[in-house]
């Protein structure tokens, strides 16, 4: 399965509100059979120009950020949903390219000393 972002604008709300948008999104996500890997908030900020969605103008938002895996066939079910949803304000979903990192597994092509290394078993 490929891995994707998920970017989230919220309209500005309180906590409790906020965490019921965020859950109903993640379960929405689970239902279509994704899986999620992490969920960061990005704070609230200024909106770089003023958004109209749902009959509101909204100057101020909640960003987050939500990595996942899933199949490429929910990406339209799951941004009709998010449309839908009336505490959002903008969602984009983009193929994230990241390559898992292994950390110390692999060399750079010259060591300390500045002599070749050997490669990696």
């Amino acid at each position: 399965m490929p891995r994707y972002d998920l970017s989230l604008i919220l309209k500005v709300m309180q906590r409790p509100e906020t965490v019921a948008c965020l859950r109903r999104t993640v379960e929405a996500l689970l239902e279509r059979g994704a899986v999620v890997r992490d969920l960061e908030s990005l704070g609230e900020r200024m909106l770089p120009y003023k958004m109209s969605k749902h009959s509101q103008v909204h100057t101020r938002g909640t960003y987050f950020l939500i990595d996942f895996y899933s199949s490429p066939n929910i990406l339209i079910t799951m941004q009709d949903h998010l449309q839908r949803d009336v505490d959002v304000v903008r969602s984009t979903i983009l193929k994230n390219e990241k390559t898992p990192s292994i950390c110390g597994l692999l060399r750079s092509s010259s060591d300390v000393s500045g002599q070749k290394s050997s490669s990696p078993p």
